[in-house]
C-alpha cells in the first residue's frame, strides 16, 4: 500500500468519526429532557410521624445550648476551645423515645413522645463527666442527670474523649517540650524547622489501665496522605491532668531505640551512640492526585421518568418501602420503622461501633484498638462528591450535628439517596425446553448512604432496599492504611508497602444493632441448618444413601442465642413471628451476615471487655430501652472499666421465647496491608454486612408483582406491553444535570479561633 493511499484512508476515518460525532452531538440536542416528575404513582402519603426519629435542627441544637449555658449552678463553657480544666458543653444528640412510646404514637394513636436531647458535658473542675437529658422541644425548661441511671456508676474524666481544646494544647507542649528542644534532631532527620513540621497521629487507649491517660504520639511527613509517611519518631506524653502544665514526657522512640527524656536522646544521639536517621525528600506517593489526565466519563445513570422515590424531612418513600432516618454524631447512619407494603419490618437498623484492633512492634500501634464511636462515626459524615461518590443525579440531604464545637455545624449533602440498577437481574430464566420464553426483572434498589473519614479510613455506609422485599446493610472501608517505620522485627506484624514503611495488620469489626418486627413484637429465635443422614432407599430398603436433610431448632435464652465466632453457627438464623403463611409456614425474616472478621481480641486482655460485642457473630437480647447501644463514648479512653459492656446484656440469660427481639450482629475484615494499599485502599473485597432475607414471610416473591418484570415470548420480542425495554429507543430524553458544587471543607477540625 502507497502511502499516499494509506493518508487518504486515515483523512476518510477522520472525517466519519467527526461526522458521526456531529450527528449524535444534533441529535441529543434535539431529545427532550428527562421528566423531573416522576410517572409513578405514590401508595399513601409521607408519614409525618417519622419525626419522632428526625435528627435536632440547629434552631433545635441552639435553644439546648443556650438553656445548658445560662444555667449558672452549671457554670459551663460552649467554647470549643475550653481547656481540660473547665467545663465543657461537648455534645449535644438527640435523645430517641422510648420504643413503647414511640409505637403508640405510630400505630395506636397514643400521644406523641416529648422531643428531648441528650446534652454530655465535661466537668474538668470537678473531675467527672454528666449526660444531662434536656427538654421539652422545642424551647427547653428542664434538664436531669442521667448518668447514674444509665451507666450505673459516675463517668471519670479521664474518660473523656480528647477535644479539639484539649488538641490544642497537646500540640503546643509537642512543639514546646519535644521539636523545640530537638531542634537539631529533627532538622537532620526530617528536615523539621518553624516553616516546616512533622504530624502527629495518636495511638489508643491512652494508657494501661483505668485511670491513665499516657498517649503514644507517632510523627509523620506534612505530606498529604501523611498517614503512610511515618518518620521513625515517636513521643509518649502523660496527660492525665486537667492542669496542662502538670503534663509531662514520659519515653521516646527514635529509629527503633527507645529513650526516657528528651534529654537523654540529645545526650545519647550527640554521643554517637544512635543509629541517626538522615532527611533525604521522597515523592509523595499518598497522593491521590491522578497520574493520567482524566479522558472522559464513566457511564452515568439517570431517571428518564422521574425519580421513584420521594423524601420529606426524614421519611423517604420508594415503591413499596417506606422509612425514617437519621444520622447520630456518635453511632452514624440509623434507619427506623422500615415497611414493606405497609407492614413494619423493623424498627431500628442501625449502626453501632467500628473497631479496629493493630499488630505493630513500635509503641504507637502495638496496644493500639480503636473505638470509633468514641471519637464519633457519624461526625465525621462530610459533604459527598456528586458524581464519585454517589451517583451524580442522587438526592442529597443535609445534616446538622453538635459536638466538639461552639454552635452547630451544617454538614452539606452529607447523606444521599439514589435507585440503583445493580448491572444483574434480580431473577430471570430462559425457558428452553418444550415451551419457549423469558421472564426476568432488573435489579434495581433503593441506596441510603453516607461516607464517614474518621481519621486515615473512610467507611462506606449503605441501607439498600430490595424489591423482593430484602434489606441488606453493609460497610466498605477505604481511605489510608495506618503505618509504622521500618525498624527490626516489624515485618511479624505486616508487609513493607512503601520506603521505610510498613503496613500493619489489623481487623475491621463493625456492630450493627437490627431491632425487627416481625408482624409485632412478639416473635421467636430459630435456627436452620442441613446435616447427611444416611437413608434407607424406599423404593431399594437395602440400599442406603447419604441424603441432606433440615435440621430446625428454636433457641430459647439469650445465652442460647449468643453464637460465637469462634464456634460453628447454624446457617440459617431467623427471627419468626408465631403467624404462618399460606403454607403452614412461620413466617420470618432471615439475618444473613456476610462478614470476613479476624479473630477477636481474647477475652483474657482487659481491654477486651469495651468490645464484647465483638465475640459474637450474632447475639439475640430481650428489648431494653436501657440497653439501647453496643459501646458507648466513653469505652475507648476507659477500656478497662467500660461504661456499656456488651456481654452483661447477656448475663441476666432472660428468655426470648415471644419477645421483643433485637440481634445484634458483628460484620467486619481482617486487612493485611500489601502493596496495592498504596495510594490508598480500595474498596473491592474490604467490607461486610448484614441482609435482612424473607423466609417464608410472604406466599411468594413479592418482586413479582413489580412493574420492572419483562417477559418475552416468541413472537413479542418488540412487544412493549410487558417488556419496557423494547420502547426505550421511543422514551429516549437528556437527563436533568445539576451544576457541580462543593462545600466539604467549610465542616473540618479547626484547632485555633
Amino acid at each position: 500500500m502507497t502511502s499516499l493511499v494509506k493518508w487518504i484512508l486515515i483523512l476518510l476515518g477522520l472525517i466519519s468519526v467527526i461526522a458521526n460525532i456531529v450527528i449524535v452531538c444534533l441529535y441529543s440536542g434535539s431529545l427532550p429532557k428527562c421528566s423531573s416528575k416522576p410517572h409513578h404513582a405514590f401508595k399513601g402519603k409521607h408519614n409525618e410521624r417519622s419525626a419522632v426519629f428526625a435528627d435536632l435542627s440547629a434552631d433545635e441544637y441552639l435553644q439546648v445550648r443556650d438553656y445548658m449555658s445560662n444555667q449558672k449552678d452549671l457554670d459551663i463553657s460552649v467554647n470549643a476551645l475550653t481547656k481540660p480544666s473547665g467545663n465543657f458543653l461537648f455534645l449535644i444528640d438527640l435523645l430517641l423515645p422510648r420504643k413503647s412510646d414511640a409505637l403508640g404514637y405510630l400505630d395506636n394513636n397514643k400521644p406523641k413522645p416529648v422531643r428531648e436531647a441528650t446534652a454530655v458535658v465535661f466537668y474538668g473542675t470537678l473531675g467527672h463527666i454528666k449526660e444531662y437529658v434536656v427538654g421539652p422541644l422545642p424551647n427547653p425548661t428542664y434538664h436531669r442527670d442521667v448518668t447514674v441511671e444509665r451507666y450505673k456508676e459516675e463517668l471519670p474524666i479521664n474518660a473523656r474523649t480528647v477535644t479539639i481544646g484539649e488538641y490544642a494544647l497537646i500540640f503546643k507542649f509537642i512543639n514546646e517540650e519535644v521539636f523545640t528542644k530537638l531542634g537539631k534532631i529533627v532538622k537532620e532527620s526530617f528536615d523539621v524547622s518553624k516553616e516546616k513540621t512533622l504530624n502527629s497521629f495518636e495511638g489508643m487507649p491512652r494508657g494501661v489501665k483505668s485511670g491513665e491517660r499516657q498517649t503514644w504520639i507517632s510523627f509523620f511527613r506534612d505530606l498529604s496522605g501523611m498517614y503512610i509517611h511515618p518518620v521513625g519518631l515517636e513521643v509518649l506524653i502523660n496527660h492525665e491532668s486537667t492542669n496542662a502544665s502538670l503534663w509531662s514526657v514520659k519515653r521516646l522512640l527514635y529509629n527503633g531505640q527507645y529513650f526516657d527524656s528528651v534529654e537523654d536522646l540529645i545526650k545519647q544521639y550527640d554521643a554517637g551512640t544512635v543509629t541517626k536517621i538522615m532527611y533525604k525528600p521522597v515523592q509523595n506517593y499518598a497522593s491521590l492526585k491522578p497520574k493520567s489526565k482524566p479522558t472522559g466519563l464513566s457511564p452515568q445513570q439517570f431517571y428518564p421518568q422521574g425519580k421513584r422515590f420521594s423524601v420529606k424531612n426524614n421519611n423517604v418513600m420508594y415503591l413499596e418501602w417506606s422509612f425514617a432516618f437519621g444520622l447520630s454524631s456518635l453511632t452514624g447512619m440509623r434507619v427506623f420503622d422500615i415497611r414493606f407494603k405497609g407492614e413494619r419490618i423493623a424498627y431500628e437498623l442501625s449502626v453501632q461501633e467500628a473497631m479496629s484492633v493493630y499488630g505493630s512492634i513500635t509503641p504507637g500501634m502495638i496496644l493500639t484498638k480503636f473505638l470509633d464511636s468514641s471519637i464519633g462515626i457519624g461526625r465525621f459524615a462530610h459533604e459527598l462528591v456528586r458524581g464519585v461518590d454517589c451517583p451524580y443525579a442522587a438526592t442529597y440531604i443535609d445534616t446538622f450535628r453538635y459536638i466538639d464545637v461552639s454552635a452547630p455545624h451544617r454538614f452539606r449533602n452529607s447523606i444521599c439517596l439514589f435507585e440503583h440498577n445493580t448491572g444483574r437481574p434480580l431473577r430471570r430464566h430462559f425457558s428452553d425446553f418444550f415451551s419457549n420464553s423469558y421472564g426476568g426483572m432488573v435489579n434495581s434498589a433503593l441506596v441510603f448512604r453516607t461516607i464517614t473519614a474518621i481519621g486515615n479510613y473512610d467507611y462506606l455506609w449503605d441501607f439498600i432496599f430490595y424489591q423482593s422485599g430484602s434489606v441488606e446493610t453493609k460497610v466498605h472501608a477505604t481511605g489510608y492504611i495506618s503505618s509504622s517505620f521500618n525498624v527490626d522485627g516489624n515485618l511479624k506484624y505486616g508487609h513493607q508497602v512503601a520506603e521505610n514503611t510498613i503496613g500493619n495488620i489489623h481487623t475491621h469489626f463493625i456492630s450493627f444493632k437490627v431491632d425487627l418486627d416481625v408482624l409485632g413484637v412478639e416473635n421467636v429465635f430459630q435456627t436452620k441448618d442441613m446435616k447427611f443422614m444416611n437413608v434407607s432407599l424406599p423404593w431399594m430398603p437395602e440400599r442406603y444413601a447419604m441424603v441432606p436433610q433440615l435440621v430446625e431448632a428454636q433457641l430459647k435464652t439469650e445465652k442460647e442465642a449468643a453464637l460465637r465466632y469462634d464456634t460453628k453457627t447454624p446457617r440459617y438464623l431467623h427471627i419468626a413471628s408465631n403467624r404462618t403463611n399460606r403454607w403452614g409456614h412461620q413466617r420470618s425474616y432471615r439475618l444473613q451476615v456476610v462478614s470476613f472478621t479476624g479473630d477477636s481480641l481474647p477475652e483474657t486482655e482487659p481491654e477486651e471487655k469495651s468490645m464484647s460485642w465483638a465475640r459474637y457473630k450474632v447475639a439475640i437480647t430481650k428489648h431494653k430501652d436501657s440497653e439501647q447501644t453496643s459501646s458507648s463514648l466513653y469505652s475507648q479512653n476507659n477500656m478497662w472499666t467500660p461504661a456499656v459492656d456488651f456481654s452483661k446484656y447477656i448475663e441476666d440469660d432472660e428468655s426470648i421465647e415471644n419477645q421483643d427481639l433485637v440481634a445484634w450482629v458483628t460484620t467486619g475484615f481482617l486487612h493485611i496491608p500489601h502493596a496495592e494499599d498504596i495510594p490508598n485502599t480500595v474498596t473491592v473485597g474490604n467490607g461486610g454486612g448484614v441482609i435482612l432475607r424473607p423466609h417464608n414471610y410472604f406466599d411468594e416473591d413479592p418482586s413479582i408483582h413489580s412493574p420492572d418484570g419483562v417477559y418475552i415470548s416468541p413472537g413479542s420480542e418488540g412487544n412493549c406491553e410487558n417488556n419496557k425495554m423494547a420502547c426505550l429507543a421511543e422514551d429516549a430524553c437528556s437527563p436533568v444535570v445539576e451544576p457541580f458544587t462543593y462545600n466539604g471543607f467549610e465542616g473540618t477540625m479547626k484547632f485555633e479561633e
